[in-house]
């Protein structure tokens, strides 16, 4: 359903260091790339996402509430998103770990919460069987 994501971005120099790591890491690069605008995906992959300069041309601000979600294939996918969102700018927001309890299933919600430079929150998380 979701084709994109955009967030704002006050520098993009600085959110493309932040977000090609882990664009890379996701197996994805650069689908465009403009003085104001960058974006991450495949053209026939799944949702991208992009950071932005705002249009109107006033300063980039984050959204109280709002936070996106990169889906991982594995835990030590979501360990290396985390590793690499800290070692380019980011900041913690919770370690990789599982978040509340396990479902009739025995599947858990297993993440991690960080914010890029700009201060947009994002997790990198999966479904995984409890370990």
């Amino acid at each position: 359903m979701i084709g994109y994501v955009t967030l704002g971005t006050n520098d993009l120099e600085r959110a493309a260091q932040f977000y090609d790591p882990i664009a890379a890491e996701m197996g994805v690069g650069r689908m465009m790339d403009f003085d104001t605008f960058i974006a991450w995906g495949a053209w026939d992959g799944g949702p991208g996402i992009a950071a932005t300069k705002p249009f109107d041309g006033k300063e980039a601000t984050v959204g109280n509430g709002t936070m996106v979600a990169i889906e991982c294939k594995d835990r030590g996918q979501v360990q290396r998103i985390y590793d690499l969102a800290l070692a380019n700018g980011g900041s913690d927001e919770g370690a990789p770990g599982p978040r509340g309890e396990p479902d009739e299933n025995g599947m858990v919600f297993y993440a991690a919460y960080f914010r890029d430079p700009d201060g947009n929150k994002l997790n990198a998380f999966l479904m995984d069987k409890v370990a």
